[in-house]
């Protein structure tokens, strides 16, 4: 019998841990299905044939992919053409939207269903794209209870299957545990800090995220800091910028982030997947994003930008809960300031974690699962699976 193949694209590391749950999940259920396609560890570990790693398209910004498009464009028809062999029954792309949507349009022509797990920004900025959404995907995973109004208004199905953070990380994180396991006395202050997983991510905020850690240290003797890097690269560009600013009270530590961030009093954080984690642990968070001079240019002078908030926190509790700062607002002083605010305001931390736990709650659904029942109702519906 040949056999049932699914091809799966993911992009970073935030979305090869999203796929790999899909996988496990969609194995459990068919385990006569194969896949292959764009992997990190994870999604391999989990089953997952890599023709290419999620290394090479970790690429961010509108203009500062321009150098790594003939990279890309060299990843881009490896998959095509190994689509094309593998005669799959579908194809799902894990966020990585602008890559992902640019496969999908291609393989729709083809016939193949095309499912896109992790809705992009659209409610956010360059809301014109759902009408092309709509031609190219017969499926949207949603990962954000305020996604799936939004698809189906445009004619789009979407299901909104949570989150598989809000399933992974406990409901009342042990802070006890965390610091024991970071060798961090009870009571030790402790800032954790995130500066992302892409490239250009680290290199735009490290300095800054190590700035304001001098600068809190400054009015605070005795922080400790706590750098959980995604991967090895993150870590290298990071350590690069510690060495800018020396007999900074800071420990890197490879992965681990949660472990960090339930350890932690607050944290500084790039904006992304992180900030969601970050709200699953229960810890107050300052937010900080800058993209390239060129981007950053084009999103105001087109006013592409539409939500009223960036940073998921704010965007799932409906309102400003922590601070977040864009741009050239990104400076130490103020990011300081901030982290500050949160350690002198006991309070307002406790109201913090109320709300976040109201989020967690309604997020924590078995992502995983309900995503891989809506993928094979979609199988099914098409013959596809049997």
């Amino acid at each position: 019998m040949e056999a049932e193949r699914i091809v799966i694209v993911a992009g970073e590391t935030s979305g090869d841990n999203l796929a790999a749950g899909l996988i496990r999940e969609l194995r459990a259920r068919r385990p006569a299905l194969e896949f292959e396609g764009v992997a990190g560890p994870a999604m391999v570990a989990a089953g997952c044939r890599a023709w290419e790693s999620v290394e090479r398209l970790s690429v961010m910004g509108l203009f500062e992919v321009v150098r790594h498009l003939p990279r890309l464009y060299a990843v881009r028809r490896r998959i095509l053409a190994e689509t094309a062999r593998a005669a799959p029954l579908a194809f799902i792309g894990v966020d990585y939207p602008e890559f992902n949507l640019g496969l999908a349009a291609r393989l729709h022509r083809r016939g193949l269903p095309t499912i896109q797990y992790v809705s992009p920004q659209v409610w956010a900025w360059r809301q014109g794209r759902v009408r092309r959404m709509a031609q190219i995907l017969d499926l949207v995973l949603c990962v954000l209870p305020f996604e799936q109004p939004f698809y189906r208004g445009a004619g789009l199905a979407a299901e909104f299957v949570g989150h598989p953070l809000a399933d992974r990380v406990p409901l009342e994180p042990d802070r006890a545990r965390a610091r024991a396991a970071l060798g961090l006395a009870a009571g030790d202050t402790v800032v954790a800090l995130l500066p992302g997983s892409r490239r250009g991510e680290v290199e735009r905020l490290a300095d800054d995220f190590l700035g304001a850690a001098a600068w809190l240290l400054a009015r605070r003797p005795g922080v400790r800091f706590l750098a959980p890097m995604a991967n090895p690269a993150a870590r290298e560009l990071f350590t690069r910028a510690l060495g800018r600013h020396p007999g900074l009270p800071v420990t890197l530590l490879d992965g681990r982030a949660e472990e960090a961030l339930t350890a932690a009093d607050c944290v500084l954080v790039a904006s992304g997947t992180a900030t969601l984690e970050t709200l699953l642990c229960k810890r107050p968070m300052v937010v900080a994003y800058r993209l390239g001079a060129a981007t950053t240019a084009l999103v105001r002078g087109l006013g592409l930008m539409k939500a009223a908030h960036f940073a998921q926190p704010n965007l799932l509790a409906g309102r400003r809960v922590v601070p977040e700062l864009l741009q050239e607002a990104v400076t130490p002083e103020r990011l300081g300031a901030e982290l500050l605010a949160w350690l002198e305001d006991p309070a307002r931390v406790r109201a913090l974690e109320a709300e976040f736990m109201r989020i967690h709650l309604e997020l924590r659904r078995g992502a995983s699962a309900r995503a891989a029942e809506a993928v094979l109702a979609l199988l099914d519906r098409r013959g596809g699976a049997r």
